[in-house]
């Protein structure tokens, strides 16, 4: 049985993304097992703002590449003009322009699966939208402390319909 407390969500903004090319650190996580990835923002978060194109100061957390497992693939980064220069160790992921359905999580960031959940399993079914074929990313401006996980942050969600 899930214990995630139920989380009542503020309507989303309607919002049209332009291409984005992200670069960070990426890791493969499970939805029932998230716990590795407050250490990949760990390990990234002293990196971000030095990276070699980065563009503007604002953190981004991609999930795309969902598996028939319940897999995905994370990227911690930001977002760069190309990946020509990137640590070794960085990955790249291109989004293309897409509709966004863009919620805010108030709350501090340990509970964002609640948020996850309230957008997926309750808004969306009664939105009359679909879950576009794209990524989902978190975007974390300068109002987000990383070291407290407080100050907010938006989960903006592709859709289609």
């Amino acid at each position: 049985m899930d214990e995630t407390p139920k989380t009542t969500l503020a309507p989303p903004r309607m919002a049209d993304g332009g291409p984005l090319l992200i670069a960070g650190l990426q890791e493969h996580f499970r939805f029932d097992d998230l716990s590795g990835m407050p250490s990949l923002w760990k390990r990234v978060r002293p990196r971000l703002g030095a990276v070699p194109g980065q563009i503007g100061n604002v953190a981004y957390g991609v999930c795309y590449n969902t598996d028939e497992e319940d897999g995905f693939d994370y990227i911690a980064g930001v977002e760069v003009a190309d990946a020509a220069a990137l640590p070794e160790d960085f990955a790249s992921l291109r989004l293309t322009p897409q509709r966004y359905a863009v919620f805010t999580h108030a709350g501090h960031i340990s509970a964002v699966r609640g948020t996850f959940m309230a957008i997926f399993n309750d808004w969306l079914p009664g939105s009359g939208l679909q879950s576009a074929d794209a990524a989902v990313f978190e975007r974390y401006d300068e109002r987000f402390d990383g070291r407290t996980g407080l100050g907010g942050f938006e989960i903006w969600v592709p859709v289609k319909g």
